[in-house]
């Protein structure tokens, strides 16, 4: 197993800056995610990890190897790509050998690792057909087969599902956490999908622009976003994003939001940084149907139903509040329509206060883990 170590690395395209002072440490056998919009650099850092991209400043250690200028095929790192990149003339066995006789690996040794990674993914009946035979999610497993025959330092996936339909993506998101907690290689997963990042990683860097937002595991991303833009990008549907304005009494932090005035306790917020003007967020699923909502929900708000949504276990209703778009939480088919009026009740305990100039969070730290 290996650790990964980003140091202090840029990465400038002429007079575009595609990495800012990227610092980051990735563990032995940690199976970490980058994820952000289109754009933001998560698979340039991939591609400099892998070789095929050099920083312009900076570092790159593989445990305590520096490996910035090292050539791609002396890093020992295997890569899936979005693309299958499978030949199609040869049979799934053939595709899984050819990197070993490259190597001039010996071929009963080929032959063995080839039934054993078979095995593992599941294409042992599969190994004499050709990829024009196989299914989507069949020649998935042959590209991560392929992989790690060649036993590598750190696996590297960049969108290696996007190919494929919702349910498959499902499955194998599954079979790609379990194959790598078997293996226990230590690996990096590119995707543009928060349910994907959430789901499979240990930890996750969100980007954005550039710069790592926050690392930490989707517990905490979620329930303890860093700033305004891992707030709204972590979960589906997203957070609530509100004005709001707030006063300091005593102990006590009055807040004014949906038309009316709560209170709350001041060891919840970093105090030196309130300002008259806030942001607020909720998640649609912290704000939900007085007829459904759990006794702590004590803050009451109404509004009228401008849209629904129904998901089937749930129906997400988009409700006017005082002129301000509230996405909230009914259960599946509420028996409710557009243009009627609703009560809609949360716990001040589950909102999130951003600071309306940076975006960053005003959460206290001791807030946050109590």
């Amino acid at each position: 197993m290996t650790s990964v170590t980003f140091a202090n690395v840029w990465k400038q395209f002429g007079t575009h800056t595609a990495i800012e002072d990227l610092n980051l440490e990735i563990r032995d056998g940690e199976f970490m995610v980058f994820v952000g919009p289109s754009g933001c650099g998560k698979t340039t850092t991939l591609r400099m990890l892998a070789g095929l991209e050099t920083p312009t400043y900076g570092k790159i250690l593989l445990g305590r190897d520096d490996v910035t200028l090292t050539s791609p095929g002396r890093r020992n790192i295997s890569m899936v790509f979005q693309s299958y990149a499978l030949y199609p003339h040869m049979t799934v066995r053939q595709n899984l050998a050819f990197g070993p006789q490259i190597r001039h690996e010996n071929k009963s040794e080929i032959a063995a690792s080839i039934d054993k990674v078979a095995k593992l993914v599941g294409l042992e009946t599969l190994l004499n057909r050709h990829p024009s035979e196989l299914s989507g999610g069949q020649r998935q497993r042959v590209a991560l087969a392929r992989s790690m025959i060649r036993r590598p330092r750190i696996f590297l996936l960049d969108e290696p599902l996007s190919n494929l339909d919702a349910s498959l993506r499902t499955h194998m998101r599954t079979e790609i956490a379990e194959l790598q907690r078997q293996l226990g290689v230590t690996a990096v997963y590119v995707t543009h999908d928060q349910v994907e990042a959430m789901t499979m990683g240990h930890r996750i860097a969100v980007f954005d622009h550039g710069r790592i937002l926050q690392v930490a595991t989707p517990a905490e991303l979620y329930r303890a976003p860093a700033n305004k833009v891992v707030g709204r990008f972590i979960g589906s549907p997203r957070m609530n994003i509100l004005p709001a304005t707030v006063n300091v009494e005593g102990d006590r932090v009055n807040v004014r939001c949906f038309g009316t005035t709560f209170s709350m306790q001041g060891r919840t917020f970093t105090r030196d940084r309130l300002s008259d003007k806030i942001e607020l967020g909720i998640r649609p699923d912290e704000i939900q149907w007085v007829k459904d909502a759990p006794s702590r929900c004590t803050e009451k708000i109404t509004g009228v139903v401008t849209s629904l949504e129904t998901t089937g276990s749930d129906t997400f209703v988009l409700v006017n509040v005082e002129g301000t778009e509230v996405n909230s939480k009914f259960p599946s088919f509420a028996p409710v329509r557009r243009g009627d009026a609703v009560e809609l009740v949360f716990d001040p305990a589950d909102l999130h206060f951003f600071d309306a100039e940076t975006g960053e969070s005003l959460k206290a730290t001791s807030a946050i883990h109590n």
